[in-house]
């Protein structure tokens, strides 16, 4: 097998309550839960609380903000932001200056009258993000950069705003496995980051946040970054996110990607939501791909959560396929309106990974070749 990835003012702002916000939805992403808080490999949980329009243009005061007042409000470019991103600017832009960098259709709607919010992170309309286009409209003097952009998009996207990331610290906070590597490219100071809430994107420039089953997770992916470390989990945390330091991200990172290996490319190659996976028809394909992981995980290094492929099944059979048993996860959704899919961040990148290890991983191999043909042939019955 050819071994391949494809990537293809200062001012708080003002912040007003939206009342009657449509009804609507788009697909959250796959490591978002229902109403009922999951663990993400055994980490503690965490359930988020409604929040109204006077919790969302005042946060709560705590040390950290207070903090962040006395300090210059730091500069935060989100690369790639759609329904992760720019609920992350919302948060943000209560204790930062935010840039998005994101579609038009979401631009165009936030410059004319703010991102509206909606979920457990506040009702509202968030104005003071500024939406840019191109590294030519960020100023100078960032302090950190977060990429949310999907996995097939993260090359495209350094490589357009490379002189925006260049020597400054970097977060991914994306699906997959391989971003990271993808940015350390680019510059020497890499974060990785896990989160795991429910974000989806309502319309342009509104967004929705349900439910959040884990803190988020931020560790020193590569480089010298504690300082930026902490600096950017004291920003996180004084928005009123909830945010812990990983020392161990690699293994956060490997961990999380495990549901999207198993789910991901069944839901999207059957059409069928996540409860699919404990048919008695494709729980063995389903084990087989996660066997493979566990054997190319630690060849790589990779300490995971659980002991043994077979304890990480139980939990995913047990807690996770329930728990997310009527989700159409993001592939689904990206093969049925013909967009490319993040297999290769994923099973694919298994399969890459097994082949360099001389690791048989031919579950994953072929699911890899299903998605892709599914792409390259998106009229097919």
């Amino acid at each position: 097998m050819t071994c391949f990835i494809r990537y293809g003012s200062r001012h708080p702002g003002r912040k007003a309550f939206a009342n009657g916000l449509p009804d609507g939805g788009d697909h959250p992403v796959i490591e978002t839960t229902r109403n009922r808080p999951i663990d993400d490999g055994g980490g503690p949980r965490v359930c988020g609380t409604s929040h109204d329009a006077a919790s969302l243009s005042s946060p709560a005061p705590n040390r950290d903000y207070e903090q962040m007042e006395s300090l210059q409000r730091p500069v935060v470019p989100i690369l790639g932001a759609g329904a992760v991103g720019l609920s992350l600017a919302g948060k943000l832009e209560s204790v930062a200056t935010v840039y998005a960098a994101c579609r038009p259709a979401h631009a165009g709607a936030i410059r004319e009258r703010g991102l509206v919010m909606e979920g457990i992170w506040g009702n509202g309309t968030v104005d003071g993000i500024t939406c840019v286009s191109g590294s030519q409209e960020v100023p100078p003097g960032v302090d950190f950069i977060i990429v949310t952009a999907k996995g097939t998009d993260t090359r495209a996207i350094c490589e357009e705003y490379a002189a925006v990331i260049r020597g400054r610290p970097v977060a991914s906070l994306q699906n997959g496995i391989g971003n990271e590597e993808i940015i350390a490219g680019y510059t020497d100071t890499v974060i990785g980051g896990t989160v795991t809430t429910n974000f989806s994107v309502l319309g342009p420039g509104h967004v929705r946040v349900l439910s959040e089953s884990a803190p988020m997770r931020l560790g020193v992916w590569s480089g010298d970054g504690g300082a930026a470390l902490d600096l950017l989990i004291g920003v996180i945390r004084s928005a009123g996110i909830p945010v812990e330091a990983d020392n161990d991200i690699r293994s956060g990172k490997w961990a999380k990607a495990l549901l999207n290996i198993a789910v991901n490319p069944i839901c999207a190659l059957l059409r069928a939501p996540v409860e699919v996976a404990a048919d008695g028809e494709v729980r063995e394909t389903v084990a087989a791909l996660i066997r493979e992981t566990f054997a190319v995980a630690g060849a790589e290094g990779v300490r995971l959560p659980w002991a043994t492929a077979d304890d990480y099944l139980a939990h995913l059979f047990s807690v996770q396929v329930p728990d997310f048993a009527a989700v159409y996860p993001s592939m689904y959704y990206d093969l049925r309106r013909g967009r490319r899919t993040e297999i290769d961040l994923l099973n694919g990148y298994i399969a890459c990974l097994g082949e360099r290890h001389g690791i048989e991983t031919p579950h994953n191999r072929c699911i890899a070749g299903l998605v892709r043909y599914a792409e390259a042939h998106p009229d097919a019955p």
